[in-house]
């Protein structure tokens, strides 16, 4: 796949250090991003609640709580109870495994149910069809693709809020904040055609500082983008593990596997040879899974082998002296997200403790967090990068790098909720906090970009 004008070809980097040269500037800006110090185990510290997923993602029996509804205490392991349930990670009370509805006794293939310890009543339920994938997913961008678009006609308008003195920055706000990446792209290129110029190197020359890397993060193929954000993580001195976590922890397959051709094909490098100079032990074994964009994604749940893998993941951490490390990179890196999410309310029953907890417990560090960002996004992906996003200006100063590529990155996928799962987890909105972390126009991008 080709990415038009990356790099570009009249001979200046479109974005800083592209094409790799060794003098390039850092990318995100110098500093080792620090991952949200998570005490006691999830969720962080200050009240954020990770919240049970919503009743849009087609799990029975996980819907958000009645307003207010926060429950108290904490249980064992300092978790916060689960929304509707006894304990996060535990799903709530009610007939049948998980809170799904235990299926008619004559659903069952063979002469009875298998007596499997941990389920109720002893009973394994046979494997059930998940709800369709488009249920899962039930998300919703803040952005979506212009209705009338006129390619030419936005050049235009770009070209005059950028000709003479000054700039007009609200019409170029305008513009990019609500067309689809993909009318960007033709946006770009109709620019060069119109006008013989480089639409991004024009940008450049108008805008500075965050707003610019906004922009240019906008004009940015969706793919380049992630692989560009990954090449930045672990060039130069140190590494972001953080933005390795991110992005290939959370990426569906075929994002996966377009994000390391891109990597290949535009900066001439092997991401995982990459990744092995960079990380070592764990880590970069589980990175390295992730790299290969063969998470089963059958939306079938099979409660049978999510019991199973339960026992398993329970025997190769806490039922046993020392962890089984490479047990639980292989379940948590091959098996389905809704299959995952079986999984992990099988773990609280046999464990009598949160598979969250778990890891905490027997891991640290980056290995620790990417196996539980693994999990998050099994139970409720919005509320992982609703997360990322308040850890992201939470304190002193904010760390744009990261609200840039979250919100440039979900605009067009999960925002919606992303944005009501932050209300839910710290009793703000979005918006709110984007207003008082930032200023100017950068501040006016971004809530174009998330809307009200």
């Amino acid at each position: 796949m080709s990415y038009p004008g990356y790099p570009p070809s009249d001979g200046y980097p479109a974005f800083p250090g592209y094409p790799p040269t060794g003098q390039e500037s850092v990318y995100p800006p110098a500093g080792q991003y620090t991952y949200p110090a998570v005490p006691g185990g999830y969720p962080p510290a200050g009240g954020g609640i990770y919240p049970a997923a919503p009743p849009s993602a087609g799990f029975p029996g996980a819907g958000y709580p009645a307003p207010g509804g926060y429950p108290g205490a904490p249980q064992a392991g300092g978790m916060p109870p689960y929304p509707g349930g006894a304990g996060f990670g535990v799903p709530p009370a009610g007939p049948g495994f998980g809170g799904y509805p235990q299926p008619p006794a004559q659903n069952y293939a063979g002469g009875g149910p298998a007596q499997i310890p941990g389920f109720p009543g002893g009973q394994a339920p046979s494997p059930m069809p998940g709800p369709p994938a488009a249920m899962v997913q039930g998300t919703q961008g803040t952005i979506r693709a212009a209705a009338d678009f006129d390619a030419g006609r936005d050049a235009e308008i770009l070209r005059k809020a950028m000709k003479g003195f000054g700039t007009d920055e609200q019409a170029i706000i305008d513009v990019v904040a609500n067309r689809s990446n993909d009318q960007r792209q033709k946006i770009k290129a109709a620019f060069k055609t119109m006008y013989g110029k480089d639409l991004i190197k024009d940008l450049k020359s108008e805008l500075s500082g965050n707003v610019e890397e906004l922009i240019l993060a906008l004009f940015m193929p969706s793919t380049y983008y992630d692989a560009w954000s990954l090449r930045h993580a672990m060039k130069g001195a140190g590494t972001q593990e953080s933005v390795l976590i991110e992005i290939l922890c959370t990426r569906t397959n075929q994002e996966i596997r377009e994000i390391v051709n891109c990597y290949k094909s535009e900066f001439g490098r092997d991401i995982e040879q990459d990744i092995r100079a960079d990380t070592s032990g764990h880590f970069e074994r589980l990175l390295i899974s992730m790299c290969q964009g063969n998470r089963d994604e059958n939306q079938t749940v099979d409660y049978q082998k999510a019991q199973e893998d339960a026992q398993r993941l329970y025997q190769a951490g806490e039922g046993r002296l020392g962890t089984d490390e490479s047990c639980f990179n292989m379940v948590l890196a091959s098996r389905s997200f809704p299959q995952l999410k079986a999984t992990v309310e099988a773990y609280s029953r046999i464990a009598n403790r949160d598979l969250l907890s778990s890891i905490d417990r027997e891991f640290s560090g980056n290995v620790e967090r990417g196996l539980k960002t693994i999990v998050q996004c099994a139970l409720n992906r919005p509320a992982f990068f609703a997360e990322r996003l308040y850890h992201s200006m939470k304190g002193a100063g904010t760390d744009d790098s990261t609200l840039i590529r979250i919100v440039v990155t979900r605009s067009e996928i999960d925002l919606v909720q992303i944005k009501q799962m932050f209300t839910q987890m710290y009793q703000k909105t979005l918006a709110t906090m984007i207003a008082s972390d930032t200023s100017g126009d950068y501040r006016r991008l971004l809530l174009a970009i998330v809307g009200q």
